[in-house]
């Protein structure tokens, strides 16, 4: 006679099937069987209706107004559900700024973003990295109109005790299969990146710390369980990345799915959709297509509302406990793509609007206010292959602000350099995710499509060595080029974010993508005999490694944000109270017209029987970078294009 575990092995392994065709039933089942559906939004950051500020225009690819028809759906599909937000809520749309900077929110006020939430009745959520960007006062009064609670367990106070409670039960009544109501615990617990200490230190140092995301889990979930959880859903703001953990990660999903106890994942963090992208193929202990980690469920539902994650399971009471027997997961998308143009699945929940109906008309008069104009077209499309004037322009604002403030300073006199990165380079947020103002008036919101993140502005001191090692590790977004083989080759490695991409200005060098990469996605040095980057050159003069540079960048870098050499939190020498948006709307006003230009500070090295490709947004043929030739090469999906370089 087979063994309720070999059954339910059997089933285990029976998953990627039943993903496509539906769950078999449990006929074998002794006892009562209860279909539960989970459902997840994540990393909505306050895009809540389908509208790009940046633009000024309507975009059907975002809004939980869109992700809110599909939840309605989904639970008039099922007996019994739940409903899961996994963090990054209140920053990260012009809306969310506008709240912030010029609204303001005071104790008891009610955040659009949780507004909006609150139709929806969520039954739990968690913290992500961005809800620390406005301080903790602030994400204390904009979460305390929540009509649902949070958990984190891995945020700890100065006192000693979890920032939230870490975990809670859920005591729900459901319905099982044969009709009967049957009680079951939901055990939820909360995680977020470790690594908000270094990203807003300004804001917790000395107030909060966080554990390592994995020991945090193996400290509460048998917690979870003594309490009586029946089963255990892990609200795990944080990526899916393979290799051995070490501890610490900032995309620890996957090691997370080892802790004993817990049932379901649900992901995010990253702005990928899973199951399906090939982002996590090849990743021992994934299986993208069936949507497992370890073997266990997990969902990430993309970003700014673009799905809704889904996860069904089966449970099965043997004796009193609860246990999984089988699920399915699945990303439900609110638009597709017909004939290359954005087409919505749904339509717009009514009571979701009207709820931030007020902030949203407040936000378009906030971010239609003019600052200042340009001459000349700012963009990004070519931002990934050549000097860029729209990346150029914050290099010259952060340079003006630090200069100014270092001018009586023991650093004075010590060359001044800027770091900037292109944020808006298609990648994963599409083909329009691009910054294009046109010459005439600049706008608030056009500051926020140059610059779309609310960090600050700090100063590091460094060597050029460490200059050196900074561009190296910017250089590893080129996929290694191959000489000997010839032909058409792709450029951009597309799992290597663009934000991580620091273009330093003050500085001349070339990159060679022929070369290996010295450091891998995460920043760890893997091919120490490599060497991209090249004539590294400070006024026509080699750089020194024992030179001596003050190098103007924001926060997030500066405190180690995405592992940079000669930036640790150790090296800073100014800590500024402003964000960088503001310093490069300060820089506009002062100068009334800006002419941002590329001035050819850094180039590729073009191997001449190589063909580098790249892709790039449509409206990318109404310009032309400076320093590189390119042509179109024709469609690519998802609505980009692509290009060459011509050598």
């Amino acid at each position: 006679m087979t063994s309720t575990l070999t059954r339910r092995r059997i089933l285990q392994t029976g998953v990627a099937a039943a993903a496509l065709t539906g769950m078999p039933q449990l006929a074998w089942a002794a006892g009562p069987v209860v279909k539960l559906r989970i459902m997840e939004t994540t990393d909505l950051h306050v895009n809540i209706l389908p509208y790009d500020y940046y633009r000024d225009a309507k975009d059907d690819a975002v809004g939980l107004a869109r992700t809110a028809t599909i939840v309605k759906a989904a639970r008039a599909e099922a007996k019994n559900s739940l409903l899961f937000d996994n963090g990054d809520m209140i920053q990260g749309s012009p809306l969310g700024d506008f709240v912030a900077y010029r609204r303001g929110m005071k104790k008891g006020d009610v955040h659009p973003m949780v507004a909006a939430m609150n139709v929806l009745n969520y039954d739990c959520g968690t913290l992500g990295n961005h809800e620390f960007n406005y301080g903790l006062e602030y994400l204390q009064n904009s979460l305390g109109a929540a009509k649902f609670p949070l958990v984190c367990a891995n945020v700890i106070k100065a006192d000693g005790e979890t920032m939230l409670k870490p975990w809670l039960i859920l005591d729900r009544e459901v319905t099982d299969e044969a009709g009967a109501k049957q009680k079951l615990k939901v055990g939820v617990i909360g995680f977020v990146p470790p690594q908000i200490v270094q990203w807003d230190k300004g804001h917790l140092d000395g107030k909060a710390t966080t554990v390592d995301i994995v020991d945090a889990a193996e400290k509460h979930v048998p917690e979870l369980k003594k309490a009586g959880a029946d089963i255990v859903v892990a609200l795990c703001h944080s990526g899916i990345a393979g290799g051995e953990r070490k501890g610490g990660e900032e995309n620890a999903a996957l090691h997370l799915a080892r802790v004993d106890g817990i049932d379901v994942i649900l992901t995010g963090h990253q702005h990928f959709v899973f199951p399906g992208g090939k982002e996590f193929n090849n990743i021992e202990g994934v299986d993208a297509k069936a949507g497992t980690l370890h073997g266990k469920p997990a969902v990430m539902a993309g970003f700014w509302g673009s799905h809704l994650g889904v996860v069904d399971l089966e449970l099965t009471r043997e004796g009193n406990a609860w246990k999984v027997a089988n699920f399915r997961t699945e990303a439900r998308p609110i638009y597709e793509r017909v004939d290359r143009k954005v087409v919505p699945k749904v339509e717009s929940e009514a009571a979701v609007i009207a709820a931030v109906q007020a902030d949203h008309d407040a936000t378009l008069k906030y971010v239609r206010e003019p600052v200042g104009s340009t001459s000349v077209p700012i963009h990004s499309y070519y931002s990934l292959v050549a000097d860029d004037a729209s990346v150029k322009l914050v290099a010259d604002a952060q340079s003006w602000y630090v200069a100014d403030l270092l001018k009586t300073t023991e650093y004075k006199d010590l060359p001044l350099l800027s770091a900037a990165a292109p944020f808006k380079a298609g990648g994963r947020g599409g083909p329009n995710y691009f910054t294009e103002i046109k010459p005439g008036p600049l706008a608030i919101k056009d500051m926020a499509d140059i610059y779309i993140y609310p960090n600050t502005i700090r100063a590091v001191k460094v060597t050029g060595a460490q200059v050196r090692e900074w561009l190296e590790r910017s250089a590893g977004i080129y996929n290694q080029i191959d000489p000997a083989k010839g032909g058409e080759q792709d450029l951009i490695n597309p799992k290597f974010p663009a934000y991580n991409f620091d273009v330093i200005a003050g500085v001349q060098y070339r990159i060679d993508p022929t070369q290996a990469s010295r450091y891998d996605n995460d920043g760890k040095l893997v091919n120490p005999d490599a060497r991209r980057i090249k004539d590294l050159t400070y006024n026509g003069k080699p750089v020194t490694d024992d030179q001596l540079f003050i190098v103007a960048t924001n926060n997030y870098r500066a405190g180690g944000g995405g592992n940079f050499p000669g930036n640790d939190g150790s090296t800073i020498v100014l800590d500024a109270p402003d964000l960088t948006r503001d310093a490069i709307m300060r820089y506009i006003i002062d100068r009334k017209e800006v002419a941002p230009k590329a001035d050819g500070s850094w180039s590729l090295v073009t191997p001449a029987n190589v063909t580098m490709t790249f892709t790039t947004g449509p409206n990318a043929a109404a310009y032309q970078p400076a320093g590189i030739k390119v042509e179109k090469v024709g469609d690519a999906p998802e609505g980009f294009v692509k290009y060459r370089i011509v050598s």
